[in-house]
């Protein structure tokens, strides 16, 4: 039989007992097809023996011989909080546990990986960075048998139970957020609030990527993120535009740079940067709300503005691919999670059909009223 991986055609069958197992190298089935037929063929007029098996490379000299270098020169610098809090940090954890880093990649199975995060829990992991870590090793394990060195990839089952950032942050707590926020928390914090960025891609904002004139309030040019689709052009709202004309007039009207420059190594804003007074923000609230008996603002992460925005604006009635558009994601799935469409959207969508030819007779309108009473039943 023939199937495919990645762009390639491999195949597969038994002879005399033992998997024959090869990739054509080819994109087209056919000639698959007659590469199959002809090793067959070839082993049974005993011209060739079974091929030797090429020796199959251990897990961590894999990630280090081929993987790792593919990651660092692929998202070093388009995307550095990809390379370092996600692929180098999984990359580490993956050749820290020698049961799993000696093992041949064909030999790696779903008790191996089961035993990793065991022990990752022991060592006090919560389950979000564990399962992290096993996401790395699905991508290198998948990575494995599109390039060659593996036939077919197991399993990688994540664990339960693990914490999402789904935290909606409300307009009043939003409000006394950023009334205590010294700058530039306080700045950073308003404009995720109204455009959605994630922190990385807002650190990494450059005054060439600002437009003052498009638009009614300009926009501004998201060039790194995590996949390409966080490649995307977003209008600023009068807060986002008055935050960030402020900052470059006093900058001295930059052409270029960091528009949240810094003394990092990056030379721009680190989430590092903005820990401590991002904590002391929930400290002096805490403080205010025992003081008047208010109800306290539950703490919330950066990433969790991103959220709110989103929530919001899946609720302002957007559609799932305006949404992912806006946010920038890959996958229309996960865009569709802040969509949930009322029932006055569903009645206004099938009535909007109204104007087509697609059989409707006289009584349209009757039928429209009884499939709305229906819907609404």
């Amino acid at each position: 039989m023939i199937y495919k991986r990645g762009k390639v055609y491999w195949y597969k069958f038994m002879w005399q007992g033992k998997l024959v197992r090869e990739s054509t190298k080819q994109g087209n089935d056919k000639v698959a097809r007659q590469m199959e037929s002809a090793h067959r063929t070839s082993l049974a007029k005993g011209e060739v023996g079974l091929r030797e098996k090429k020796p199959s490379p251990t897990l961590s000299e894999f990630i280090e011989n081929r993987f790792e270098p593919w990651a660092k020169a692929t998202f070093e610098k388009s995307s550095p909080k990809t390379w370092l809090d996600w692929y180098r940090v999984g990359l580490r954890a993956l050749k820290a546990y020698k049961p799993l880093a000696n093992c041949k990649l064909e030999e790696i199975t779903g008790e191996k990986m089961a035993d990793f995060a065991a022990r990752r829990q022991t060592d006090g992991l919560q389950v979000s960075s564990i399962n992290s870590s096993l996401r790395v090793l699905r991508r290198v394990l998948r990575l494995a048998v599109e390039w060659g060195a593996l036939g077919s990839s197991p399993k990688v089952k994540l664990l339960p139970g693990e914490k999402h950032r789904e935290r909606v942050v409300t307009p009043d707590e939003e409000a006394k957020y950023l009334t205590e926020a010294p700058e530039p928390l306080a700045s950073v914090a308003a404009v995720l609030s109204d455009t959605g960025l994630r922190p990385e891609e807002c650190f990494r904002l450059r005054w060439e990527a600002i437009t003052w004139a498009n638009g009614r309030q300009g926009t501004l040019l998201v060039t790194h993120g995590k996949t390409a689709a966080a490649r995307r052009v977003l209008p600023m709202t009068p807060r986002v535009r008055n935050i960030l004309e402020t900052r470059w007039e006093s900058a001295g009207k930059p052409q270029e740079g960091w528009a949240w420059a810094a003394p990092t190594r990056s030379g721009h804003i680190e989430s590092s940067s903005l820990k401590r007074q991002h904590k002391q923000v929930f400290k002096t609230l805490a403080e205010q709300t025992q003081e008047n008996n208010q109800k306290p603002v539950r703490r919330f992460v950066l990433y969790s503005l991103r959220h709110t925005f989103l929530t919001r604006l899946g609720e302002s009635g957007c559609d799932a691919w305006t949404l992912a558009r806006i946010a920038g994601h890959s996958d229309i799935r996960i865009s569709a999670r802040y969509v949930h469409p009322s029932e006055d959207a569903v009645l206004n969508a099938m009535s909007r059909l109204g104007g087509h030819k697609i059989g409707h007779s006289d009584n349209q309108a009757e039928s429209s009223a009884v499939l709305a009473r229906q819907l609404t039943q």
